[in-house]
């Protein structure tokens, strides 16, 4: 039976390729640098075949390498699923969650039910925080936030980064007969989040005035953004991972390839005080991997769609 690679390394190989370097990997594992790259020598090692490739200052995955990771990462998920089956034997009481309306609406709430019937003896609540990064009610267990790191006298983990991209419906495409370029959103209506920040990003990447993406409708909850977006009122600035199944739905669409990571990303926030509590852990441990079967299933449709589009009838 041929040698079964170590975890560690699987898992630093399924972060590398997830981030693409091996510095975010590092900071998701939390390990050096160096220690990831010694990971990822030792399984191309233990398999006896390339994972990696460096082109000029930078390392890439070689096509058996990428195909390799989306395996592992499917397998991972696999196993987590399998412990958290198993792990909900005994685990009881009751969970109080925070999160974003954004993520709870599209994302976490048509999912929750999968928790619920995982861990039946568990009761969730999920409320809404005053801020996006709000950390401060004394009465939540487990925070879902979008911010930054650091929050002092807390366990923090990174749960998505987050990248930003135009969206808008295809009935205002229709409408307004196409967008030829990135210049023609000068001419359309913008919808905002709280302030301009997102679209002056966005606007300064392409190139474009920055000026010109102070206008237009702001909304102060994300919900009123995609509402908004959804009736065809103008282009909104989409979380392409909320975002993401209203794209394949075919509600929304992406006029434009260009996308801006944000500097923010979304977190699991625990007080240390309520680190030990079975329900939080088992809540934590759900969503790692709920996201890693998410992501090995995008992986998957994305090299069948390249598999179709790669196909040809002689």
């Amino acid at each position: 039976m041929p040698r079964i690679p170590s975890t560690q390394a699987l898992r630093a190989l399924e972060c590398f390729a997830r981030h693409g370097t091996v510095w975010q990997a590092a900071e998701e594992l939390n390990l050096t640098r160096s220690a990831v790259s010694h990971q990822l020598r030792l399984l191309e090692y233990t398999l006896g075949f390339r994972l990696m490739n460096r082109v000029g200052t930078r390392v890439e995955l070689t096509p058996q390498g990428l195909s390799y990771a989306n395996e592992v990462r499917h397998a991972l998920a696999t196993i987590s699923g399998a412990a958290l089956r198993n792990a909900s034997r005994g685990v009881s009481g009751a969970l109080v969650v925070s999160c974003p309306p954004g993520i709870a609406s599209s994302w976490l709430c048509p999912r929750i039910g999968g928790f619920s019937r995982a861990f039946p003896d568990v009761s969730v609540s999920v409320v809404s925080p005053r801020r996006l990064d709000d950390v401060s009610n004394p009465d939540v267990d487990l925070f879902i936030t979008f911010g930054f790191r650091e929050q002092p006298g807390m366990d923090v983990e990174l749960l998505k980064e987050v990248d930003f991209v135009p969206v808008c419906s295809p009935i205002l495409l229709n409408r307004i007969g196409g967008l030829e370029g990135p210049e023609a959103l000068r001419g359309v209506e913008l919808l905002h989040l709280n302030d301009h920040s997102d679209w002056e990003a966005w606007f300064r990447v392409a190139g474009l005035p920055v000026a010109a993406a102070k206008r237009g409708v702001c909304f102060s909850d994300m919900n009123m953004v995609y509402a908004a977006a959804l009736a065809a009122q103008g282009v909104a600035m989409g979380d392409r991972f909320i975002c993401q199944q209203a794209m394949a739905d075919g509600k929304l669409v992406r006029p434009f390839d260009l996308a801006v990571q944000s500097a923010k990303s979304y977190y699991v926030v625990m007080p240390s005080e309520k680190t030990g509590n079975p329900a939080s852990a088992a809540f934590r441990d759900w969503l790692r991997a709920e996201l890693a079967e998410e992501g090995a299933g995008a992986e998957r449709q994305i090299s069948f769609h390249k598999r179709a589009k790669d196909f040809r009838l002689p």
